[in-house]
């Protein structure tokens, strides 16, 4: 293991000034050092890229923890540094090997503070600077088990998504396992009580070899099916409800890295977020045929909206859909098939997850790289509460009764429920990777997890959480 020196023992409030101000002093010949600085020709065709992450496997990173560094793509024996500012993380930097690749460890101050840095890559012969990311994240303890009962099953490897049909009394489920070609992917029908399969669905063939794997989930109970979003064919699928059988597997292409589905049953339209394309595809639900999308234009300069979470409030008719690019909330009026307004997410950090409380206006938003849930006034986007929720904060849904959000953290593991007022009244243990939740609309929540292995007792299980 590589030890900081002792000049390195430092906190990471230190900013980038040091830098600054010792840049300038070499340019303006303040220091003798600038006449020994070699400027030698910068390597032209650099693609290094440098892994942090916690040396716990499965854990997230915390003030005193260890930093796992990984390293590839550089030349064989090329000397690597990380720097915060001016000053180096490890005493002698990294070397690669001949494949090009390096593996070391450095620890974090105790009082680290919690944030994200953009931390300093360098390199000798040749030289070259490049810049990644340091993530610490907040430690939220374990509470309020005792308020609450939870109920779980086991089910397929790789769940993604939960959706809830009043009309069926059921709970539908998606899984995928693998990249392309994906071959194992079905979607599954619940007792909603009891959490057994009731029924399974297999996704049609894909050119690939594989199958149109199914993430998203969509519940029409308007039409007794339920749409998917097939992430990796850039399309969506409609599935009934009653056996799961294939109703229509839309062609690729027609929603690009389509994420989330939801589905405004009043109006006949299926909603779906495309992940980098700034606009919401939409569909028909009688015709299923697709429509105009919805194009969403980023009010931070020189950026561009990309969709990723959805919400839909029947009552107004209005889709809450949440950027990951731009920290952004869009209103879109499904009736005028238009954006109403576009909000920015202040506090928040590759804001993912969103979720709408109709009663109160109150918008909630999971950041992902600010491991918090925000909660913003619906009129004005004003942020009422920034809450920390744990590490990789990735969805919410808000539950009516209790009137509390219920946030899944994938790397604590955790679901946190906050009350309106931004106060933490339970951190659930419903580990490892905590994936997705969703209300029932009766005082209930469903949360699905992934597993840290095929053996893993704990992964790949459906939660029923309730209120005592």
């Amino acid at each position: 293991m590589t030890k900081l020196s002792r000049s390195s023992q430092i906190t990471l409030r230190t900013g980038v000034a040091r830098v600054a101000i010792l840049t300038s002093a070499m340019l303006f010949g303040m220091t003798s050092a600038f006449a020994q600085v070699a400027f030698e020709q910068p390597e032209k065709d650099y693609k290094g890229q440098v892994r942090l992450g916690s040396a716990t496997r499965g854990q997230p990173l915390f003030s005193g923890g260890e930093v796992s560094v990984q390293g590839q793509n550089f030349k064989p024996g090329q000397k690597v540094q990380l720097l915060k500012g001016a000053v180096a993380l490890s005493e002698n930097g990294f070397t690669a090997d001949q494949e090009g690749k390096f593996e070391g460890k450095f620890k974090l101050p105790e009082n680290a503070v919690v944030g994200t840095y953009p931390l300093i890559v360098t390199t000798d012969s040749p030289y070259y600077a490049d810049i990644t990311k340091l993530k610490i994240s907040p430690k939220v303890s374990l509470s309020g088990e005792d308020k609450f009962t939870l109920s779980s099953e086991k089910l397929s490897p790789g769940l993604y998504q939960i959706g809830i049909s009043e009309k069926s009394n059921a709970v539908f489920v998606t899984s995928a396992v693998g990249r392309p070609p994906v071959k194992t992917s079905e979607i599954l029908k619940l007792d909603p009580e009891t959490l057994k399969v009731v029924a399974r669905g297999k996704p049609a063939d894909a050119k690939d070899g594989g199958v149109h794997a199914v993430y998203g989930l969509g519940v029409d109970d308007a039409k007794g099916t339920v749409w998917v979003t097939n992430t990796r064919q850039n399309t969506v699928a409609v599935y009934k409800q009653s056996d799961l059988s294939l109703v229509k597997q839309f062609e690729p292409g027609l929603a690009q890295h389509a994420r989330d589905v939801k589905i405004d049953e009043k109006n006949g339209k299926a909603y779906v977020s495309q992940v980098g394309e700034p606009e919401v595809a939409v569909f028909d639900t009688n015709t299923l045929e697709k429509l105009p999308s919805v194009k969403i234009e980023s009010k931070v300069r020189g950026e561009k909206f990309s969709p990723a979470s959805i919400d839909f409030d029947p009552a107004s008719g209005k889709v809450f859909v949440i950027s990951l690019s731009t920290n952004e909330v869009a209103i879109i009026d499904s009736v005028a098939g238009k954006v109403d307004k576009v909000l920015p997410v202040k506090g928040g950090l590759s804001t993912i997850g969103i979720a709408y409380d109709a009663a109160d206006d109150r918008i909630f938003v999971a950041g992902q790289g600010s491991d918090n849930l925000l909660i913003l006034d619906g009129k004005t986007g004003e942020t009422l509460h920034n809450v920390a929720v744990g590490a990789g904060s990735l969805n919410v849904t808000f539950e009516p009764v209790k009137k509390h959000a219920y946030v899944s953290s994938r790397d604590a593991g955790t679901v946190t429920v906050v009350d309106a007022n931004g106060k933490i009244v339970a951190n659930l243990p419903v580990a490892p990777f905590a994936n997705h939740v969703v209300a029932d609309g009766k005082g209930g929540v469903y949360a699905v997890n992934k597993s840290m292995n095929p053996d893993d007792p704990n992964g790949d299980r459906v939660t029923l959480i309730t209120a005592k």
